[in-house]
């Protein structure tokens, strides 16, 4: 599993035109840039109780729009996929092995 961080770029990465303009600045700054929630605060005068729940909030937007949509969970299999042809064409597979991993690809869309 991927850490928290990388989860949520991933996610935002896939997901993020689904947001509004503010949660997108405020993923993007904490997520992307590192800033803390009192410098998004600062940067937005707000408190940081205000950032700290729009971003909350915007996490399990994410994560639920991954569950219905399952983006990430394709990429990350499509990744594995890619990984094991290549190594299966290196280790000169046979026609049958790389098409049955070529059909596996196809079904992920």
């Amino acid at each position: 599993m991927l850490d928290k961080t990388l989860r949520m770029n991933y996610l935002f990465d896939f997901y993020q035109s689904l947001l509004t303009q503010k949660q997108r600045k405020y993923m993007s700054l904490y997520y992307l840039d590192d800033f803390s929630l009192g410098e998004i605060a600062e940067e937005f005068e707000v408190s940081r109780q205000a950032v700290y729940d729009n971003i909350k909030r915007t996490e399990a937007m994410l994560e639920d729009y991954e569950e219905k949509l399952t983006l990430l969970l394709k990429f990350e299999k499509r990744t594995e996929l890619v990984a094991q042809m290549k190594l299966a064409m290196e280790n000169n597979a046979t026609p049958e092995e790389i098409m049955s991993l070529i059909d596996s690809l196809e079904k992920l869309d």
